[in-house]
């Protein structure tokens, strides 16, 4: 089983999703905190508001938004380090409100912890 995966805020929490960080700026609309049962809430590590505005989910600018969102998180160690020593510790998820299941920042994120490390 892998050691992180991707959930919508909105899909029903199960103990199988371990350790829930929300990867947004803004609190996902129209959901308690109780309901969410989020553990964490990592708000430095999501995509800048300008770049999510420049984004616009817009499936054609995903490459660039990938490149530009991973030139913030190198520019953000800390956020990022504290999110790898959680991984370190067990099983993540990283949930997201996106309505696009194919072209969103927890996406983007996922596979930047894939990268080699500078």
């Amino acid at each position: 089983m892998s050691k992180i995966q991707i959930k919508r805020v909105y899909e029903t929490p199960t103990p199988e999703d371990g350790l829930r960080v929300l990867v947004e700026r803004l609190w996902p609309r129209g959901l308690t905190k109780a309901k969410a049962k989020i553990d964490l809430w990592l708000k430095d590590i999501a995509p800048s508001p300008e770049l999510r505005t420049w984004f616009a989910h817009d499936p054609a600018r995903w490459e660039a938004f990938k490149n530009r969102y991973w030139r913030e998180l190198r520019s953000n160690p800390v956020a990022v380090q504290t999110l790898r020593e959680h991984i370190q510790k067990g099983h993540v998820t990283l949930v997201y409100a996106a309505h696009d299941q194919g072209h969103n920042g927890a996406l983007a994120l996922l596979e930047f912890l894939d990268l080699p490390q500078d």
